[in-house]
């Protein structure tokens, strides 16, 4: 099974980065092919709305690191990403390089109606944040960084086989029992 992980956090040793190494662990040591790719690690330029990928099925800008990742979402079978809260959504370069890779994720028919390209695949979501439980969810702190995430594999075809959400981190950051929870969704698989 091949698994690729996007952390959208841009902290190295953050609570999503440790969450996210425990699914890594959790996934290799069950002979996963695993890739990472840190967010921030890219280079990938904002979209400008022209639109012309929609017909040409390729971004009209310049090769960066988001036809990378493309290539690698496209070659995966299970996606996961976490993310911490940013206003209740996800951190702008994560929402920059799904931006760009529109014409990758969902097609469109003749009639312009959207067209998934990844049925079949599983997806795993996380997202933490600073904002106590249970009010990271009812005031949709981390429940809207999930919601986005969940908006845009919708219309991709992923399905999202499991989601986590951790508030609270700034008083109680990830524990072993968070982590636990993560390696448990990917004993799931």
């Amino acid at each position: 099974m091949n698994v690729l992980i996007v952390n959208g956090s841009p902290r190295r040793q953050g609570n999503v980065s440790r969450m996210l190494g425990a699914m890594k662990s959790e996934a290799e040591s069950r002979g996963m092919q695993v890739s990472l790719l840190n967010i921030t690690d890219l280079s990938v330029r904002p979209c400008t709305g022209c639109m012309a990928c929609r017909k040409s099925l390729a971004c009209v800008l310049p090769d960066d690191d988001a036809q990378q990742t493309l290539r690698l979402i496209q070659k995966c079978d299970v996606l996961i990403i976490g993310a911490p809260c940013y206003w209740g959504n996800m951190p702008g370069q994560l929402k920059v390089l799904f931006d760009r890779l529109v014409y990758g994720m969902m097609g469109e028919s003749a009639s312009g109606i959207p067209r998934p390209l990844h049925k079949g695949k599983r997806a795993i979501l996380l997202s933490t944040g600073t904002t106590p439980f249970p009010f990271n969810i009812l005031f949709n702190q981390t429940h809207g960084t999930i919601r986005a995430l969940r908006e845009i594999l919708r219309w991709s075809g992923f399905k999202v086989a499991a989601t986590l959400e951790r508030g609270g981190t700034k008083r109680q950051p990830v524990d072993e029992k968070t982590l636990e929870r993560c390696r448990k969704m990917i004993r799931r698989l």
